[in-house]
Formats: C-alpha cells, sequence, structure tokens
C-alpha cells in the first residue's frame, strides 16, 4: 500500500505541481480567466496535498514500530498542515515567475540542488542498485523543493525549524520584491490578492504544523499493544522504513 502511495506521490510533484505552477503562472498573466480555472487550480492543490497525507498515512500502517493516525481530525490536522504550506510556496514560485522567469528557474535549481544535498549528506538505502539510489534521491530532492519530509525517520525538530524558517525568510523576500517591483504587475488587483494569500496561507500552515505536533502527532497517542508475530513482520518492513518518514 505505502508503494503504490510513493508511486503516486513521486507522480505529484514531478507533474501535478510543476503543471499547477504554470497554470497559476498563465492565469496571472491573462486578462481572460474562467470561473473554472480557479477551480481547477483549488482541485489541484487539495490534490497534491491529499497525495502528501496519503502517502504518510499508509506509511504509518505499514510500519509496526510507528503509531498510526487514529483519528480522523489528526489526520484532517495534517492535511491542513500541508494544504496551507503548500499553498502558499506555490503562489510564492508563480510570483516570482510572473516577475521573472529565468529567476524562478534559478531559485527552483537551488532549492534543487539543496534537496539533493540534504538527501545524499543522510546516506539513503531504498534502492538495490546504485544508479536506482541515485535516481530517488533525485527525485526526493525534487519533492523536498515544496514540502518537508523527514528522510531517515530521525528527529526532525531542528531540520524542520530551519526547513521552515528558510521558507518564512524567502517568502518575505518575494513578497517585497513583488512589492517593490509591482509595475511588473500591470496594476493587476491580482497581485495584492496573491500576495494576501501567500502571507495568510504560510501563517496558518505554520500554526497547523505546530498544533499538529502539539495535538495531534500519532506518537501523542498510546502506543499499540504488541501482538504475536510482529517480529516477522518488522522483518518485511525493513525496506519500507528506508521511505520517506516523517
Amino acid at each position: 500500500m505505502a508503494d503504490i502511495s510513493m508511486l503516486r506521490l513521486f507522480k505529484t510533484y514531478l507533474e501535478s505541481t510543476p503543471q499547477l505552477i504554470l497554470q497559476i503562472y498563465i492565469i496571472m498573466t491573462s486578462d481572460n480567466c474562467t470561473f473554472s480555472q480557479y477551480v481547477s487550480i483549488m482541485v489541484s492543490f487539495s490534490s497534491i496535498s491529499c497525495a502528501t497525507a496519503d502517502y504518510q498515512i499508509s506509511l504509518r500502517k505499514s510500519l509496526p514500530d510507528k503509531n498510526i493516525f487514529s483519528t480522523m481530525s489528526s489526520k484532517l490536522m495534517y492535511f491542513s498542515y500541508k494544504l496551507l504550506t503548500l499553498t502558499s510556496w506555490i503562489l510564492s514560485i508563480a510570483l516570482v515567475t510572473v516577475l521573472n522567469v529565468k529567476a524562478s528557474l534559478i531559485l527552483l535549481g537551488v532549492l534543487w540542488l539543496g534537496g539533493i544535498s540534504w538527501v545524499f549528506k543522510h546516506h539513503t538505502s531504498f534502492c538495490k542498485s546504485k544508479a536506482a539510489e541515485v535516481a530517488y534521491r533525485i527525485i526526493v530532492g525534487i519533492i523536498l523543493m515544496f514540502t518537508f519530509f523527514n528522510i531517515k525517520g530521525e528527529n526532525t525538530k531542528m531540520a524542520q525549524f530551519v526547513y521552515y524558517a528558510t521558507r518564512v525568510l524567502m517568502t518575505i523576500a518575494i513578497v517585497a520584491a513583488c512589492m517593490f517591483w509591482k509595475s511588473l504587475f500591470n496594476g493587476k488587483i491580482y497581485q495584492s490578492f496573491v500576495i494576501a494569500a501567500v502571507v495568510a496561507s504560510l501563517v496558518l500552515g505554520l500554526v497547523s504544523l505546530s498544533v499538529y505536533y502539539k495535538f495531534f502527532h500519532p506518537s501523542n497517542y498510546y502506543a499499540k499493544d504488541v501482538i504475536d508475530g510482529q517480529g516477522g513482520e518488522r522483518n518485511e518492513t525493513c525496506r519500507i522504513k528506508r521511505f520517506l518518514v516523517q
């Protein structure tokens, strides 16, 4: 089940996310936009967040030493955290693209290299062959461009703080650039709305993240009782434990 969710996650960030950024860019630079286009964007945001949350839920079900999402509220809070932070960042990238396409590509390239460096630093071992492992790390680097993942199931308190502190600083820089070069938006009213959405969704996303880890994270619930045969299940899941565990 987690394998399927992982493939869906890869497809989402390799295909759906770039398409969403392009779609938002086209709408922001076009004078004629339809209601269906806005609906399509909202559906895409939800779909990306659902794929991310579904992977995490499926992964925890596959790991006997990890607590599962036992309540709907914990799932919804995790989904909200991902939806809001992803929305803020994707809109930010779209704003940079409107300002300067080359600057947007450079930003994404730097983030991708940073993500790959982080993955290589942790020496993941998901694939059997070296070539496949390199490809896997490259894809994970792309995912890290948009959202945070704990790539080895380690304590992520400091890593997550650095990730989102950097995200906040980059968002502030992007918003400041948009305000400084607002003439490039040709006075379109959407600029103010998008900037407001970027800031609001980031703040609410970080609040949701804090609330999730404080009250709704699976580790806050009682651990499951040890059942017969669990040792065998642990051996069977040794490979999947190398997945992106958060």
